[in-house]
């Protein structure tokens, strides 16, 4: 029984040498050819072929005829001519042709939508800034529907701009500027003073570094939500006295909704600039 075990490797081998030996007279099984199955742009491009597909044929000269190989289409045209007309109605609207000027002796300084009110008394420095960016509060969708007849644009309120701003008092030969945060709550704005309220109010209350350009978050501020209301009376009365009142605040208004509105403008004729590009 052993001997005849022995001769089985013998076997096999000489039946694999065969194999092998056969192999190169016998025909490679080749995979089936198939349609592709995705039709897309990339695809259509054949060897030796000059057409490139859309995605990446170059630019030419637009069809308008400029040649400035920009891209021009009906809806760019549409959108020129619409910022033309709001160019040409906000123009005609526009109600300061230049900023209107603060009473009080204070000084503008203007640097974009960020603008700066100077004034100095009595070897104090008070400056005030605000940007008008974001200014104008949300219209009030509980208004009326316009009456049957009654136009829509008498319904359109005027838009007003009611930035926050910030005081800073520094004195002479001090390193510290006591900052007040203020603002103009909602619920003030287009009310009638009956009572002579404040239409501003106080946030936070801080000093700060007059040598840093940027506040510090470690410097302690005093939040006015849970203020006692004598001292918060005294800071309006601080503020008052400075030329920071209902007075400014009314003025600041109309220097920042004017502001706004001239950026406004600009904007619109930068953008409409850009939609030619031309």
């Amino acid at each position: 029984m052993l001997p005849l075990l022995r001769c089985v490797p013998r076997v096999l081998g000489t039946a694999v040498a065969g194999i092998r030996a056969a192999a190169p007279s016998l025909p490679l099984l080749q995979p089936a050819s198939r349609p592709c199955a995705r039709p897309f742009g990339l695809l259509s491009v054949r060897a030796g072929s000059v057409q490139l597909p859309g995605l990446l044929r170059p630019w030419g000269p637009c069809g308008c005829g400029c040649g400035c190989g920009g891209l021009h289409t009906e809806g760019d045209k549409a959108f020129v001519e619409f910022l033309k007309d709001e160019i040409k109605e906000e123009k005609k609207i526009q109600k300061y042709k230049s900023l209107p000027k603060m009473s009080g002796g204070w000084e503008l300084e203007v640097n974009g939508t960020e603008a700066k009110l100077l004034r100095k008394v009595a070897g104090e420095k008070v400056t005030v800034t605000f940007n008008i960016n974001n200014s104008i509060p949300p219209a009030y969708n509980g208004e009326e529907e316009p009456s049957e007849g009654q136009k829509v644009e008498e319904q359109e309120p005027e838009l007003t701009s009611t930035p926050n701003f910030v005081v800073e008092v520094v004195k002479d030969g001090s390193n510290k500027a006591l900052v007040l945060d203020c603002h103009y709550p909602e619920d003030e704005i287009g009310q009638e003073e009956e009572d002579q309220s404040d239409i501003f109010s106080i946030k936070e209350v801080s000093f700060q570094s007059t040598g840093d350009s940027d506040w510090k978050d470690t410097n302690y501020t005093l939040s006015t939500d849970s203020l006692d209301w004598g001292l918060y009376d005294h800071l309006m009365d601080f503020l008052a006295d400075r030329g920071v009142d209902n007075t400014f605040a009314d003025e600041l208004v109309e220097l920042s909704t004017a502001l706004e509105h001239q950026e406004y403008i600009t904007f619109l004729e930068d953008l409409k600039g850009f939609v030619k590009s031309q």
